[in-house]
């Protein structure tokens, strides 16, 4: 059964055919790779030109001359190597509680099939339809009885309730055949020996992906943090980019936001091959 596509075979077969489709193809590629490139290119020079260079009516799109400076003098100046070390602290803390509890959560509702489990999952997929600035109040007034304000663990606790990678990591234990883990039982394996062994180990994908929206997640928040951390030595990068930008210049400024999306995008190249797995996550084979 032949398969259908924009060129067909036969056009692909002339010399004609092949190169106008790899002239498009390569043209299209490009095109996007400069799309996506440019933004990165014009933050990471912006950082190495002049204040009066960068506000320049027409820009330049290559500096006049490579000032490094200005990533040196954000390193200093904004106290960077305290801010990103505590967001580390913040994103790792809600990472390891959310990968956790959520994961104990979606294997009890997916394999142990508790009493009610469907209310429970429907109950927690309906705070999905809660708008998150809803919750802002609750959440810091809690926080705020609990004593936790300017603590970490007023970003970790808040990160559990999940519920978006609670469902996928459920949907992902779903697809699991239940005779591996019946196989596993009749060897004398207990649940948590199943989960541990069995589960996790098939579910990789599934994590990898839930632990990179973790982490993005508590590294790009400001409303939350900015509310919780009242102390300026405490608070994460995103929001010490705009507490101490006020008297900073703009390029000492585009310096540091360029060493602040340093680690993400450190994180999204070494985790690529697990968003592209995560992406078929429940094709599971028997």
């Amino acid at each position: 059964m032949s398969t259908r596509t924009l060129v067909s075979p036969a056009a692909l077969a002339r010399p004609r055919g092949r190169a106008v489709y790899w002239t498009v193809f390569t043209g299209v590629v490009l095109l996007f790779t400069l799309a996506f490139l440019f933004p990165v290119y014009w933050m990471v020079t912006g950082a190495v030109k002049s204040p009066d260079e960068v506000a320049r009516t027409p820009p330049t799109l290559v500096p006049e001359r490579w000032r490094l400076g200005g990533y040196r003098d954000a390193w200093d100046l904004m106290q960077l190597p305290t801010h990103l070390w505590n967001t580390v602290v913040q994103a790792a803390g809600a990472w390891a509680f959310q990968l956790v509890l959520c994961t104990a959560a979606a294997y009890a509702l997916s394999k142990l099939k508790p009493a009610f489990g469907k209310v429970i999952l429907a109950g927690i997929l309906a705070t999905l339809m809660v708008p998150a600035q809803a919750l802002v109040v609750p959440k810091y007034l809690t926080v705020a009885d609990l004593g936790l304000l300017n603590d970490p663990l007023a970003i970790w606790l808040p990160a559990v309730a999940n519920a978006f990678n609670l469902y996928l990591l459920k949907r992902f234990f779903d697809q699991i055949p239940r005779d591996v883990l019946e196989a596993a039982e009749i060897d004398g394996a207990g649940k948590l020996r199943i989960l541990w062994s069995i589960v996790l180990p098939m579910s990789r994908p599934v994590l990898g992906v839930v632990s990179i929206f973790a982490l993005v997640a508590v590294w790009q928040d400001f409303l939350w943090p900015l509310m919780v951390f009242s102390d300026t030595d405490e608070q994460p990068i995103s929001v010490a980019l705009v507490q101490l930008s006020q008297n900073i210049q703009l390029t000492v400024l585009i310096a540091a936001m360029v060493i602040a999306s340093i680690p993400m995008v450190a994180l999204f190249l070494i985790f690529q091959r697990h968003i592209v797995a995560g992406i078929s996550a429940g094709s599971t084979k028997g």
